[in-house]
């Protein structure tokens, strides 16, 4: 699954390691259908190769297979989820871990700020987990 693949390629030493054992496989599963309806998706031919998810005015997820980084996926995503927050508001924001250096510099590239350190409450079951992140913001109006 894209979604599982990603996130241990962007937070795998980069978060608390409780939130490890509530990001198995079987946990992105349980967590796709609420978002479907606020996710874009990216794909070459038929293959799914990205997606986005905006939750109010948080771009809350960004993913895109290894393979289609590098091709304009990634832009076109996040232009899609801008847009998206913009129908309701004029500035959209995410939260990037802090030692997602990738994630951090295309997001900059794109003309995203890093305006604070933000300690993001991440879903684990019943108790979220603390992970120490940047908010970035953008003014998509």
């Amino acid at each position: 699954m894209l979604w599982h693949a990603g996130w241990r390629d962007g937070h795998i030493g980069h978060v608390p390691a409780e939130l490890h054992r509530h990001r198995r496989l079987a946990d992105f599963r349980d967590r796709v259908p609420p978002r479907l309806p606020t996710t874009t998706v990216g794909v070459r031919g038929a293959r799914l190769v990205g997606f986005v998810t905006v939750r109010e005015d948080e771009v809350e997820q960004v993913y895109v297979a290894g393979p289609a980084r590098g091709t304009g996926v990634a832009d076109a995503l996040l232009a899609a989820a801008e847009r998206a927050v913009a129908e309701r508001f004029d500035t959209a924001w995410l939260a990037v871990a802090v030692g997602n250096t990738r994630a951090r510099r295309f997001y900059a590239r794109s003309g995203w700020h890093d305006v604070a350190a933000l300690n993001y409450p991440a879903e684990a079951g019943a108790t979220p987990v603390t992970v120490a992140c940047r908010r970035y913001e953008k003014s998509v109006r």
